[in-house]
């Protein structure tokens, strides 16, 4: 019986993927943080947004590195990281341009999209 509850707990370590958000629930909690105003700041949801950009900007990178290691044509030719003009406003604004219906994309998918019309290679 112990050996059981022992494996148990072992499959309860096993790490699960966190579920991709959407561009739809990025920008419910986008919008709810600024109904909040300055109290927006005491939020976890900046934390929880900042993240999901940074592992997209991230898987986006490794795609490209990983294209060019590759010998294929990039999807887009951004400048090198943190020599971006864009700012949140912008990665909002992008993504505010989505239509309604086709927000179920999940933010990778939007951010990698903005990267390829923001930065087409020449």
């Amino acid at each position: 019986m112990r050996r059981l509850f022992l494996a148990a707990g072992g499959l309860m370590l096993v790490a699960v993927p966190a579920q991709a958000m959407s561009v739809a629930e990025f920008l419910a909690k986008v919008n709810a943080l600024k109904a909040k105003g300055a109290m927006a700041m005491f939020s976890s949801d900046i934390g929880v947004l900042k993240r999901e950009v940074e592992g997209a900007s991230d898987a986006y990178r490794g795609d490209l590195a990983a294209a060019a290691a590759a010998g294929k044509k990039p999807s887009s030719c951004p400048p090198p990281k943190g020599q971006s003009k864009m700012g949140s406003k912008d990665l909002i604004a992008a993504f505010e341009k989505i239509p309604p219906a086709q927000r179920g994309i999940s933010v990778k998918a939007a951010f990698a999209a903005m990267m390829q019309q923001r930065f087409p290679c020449k």
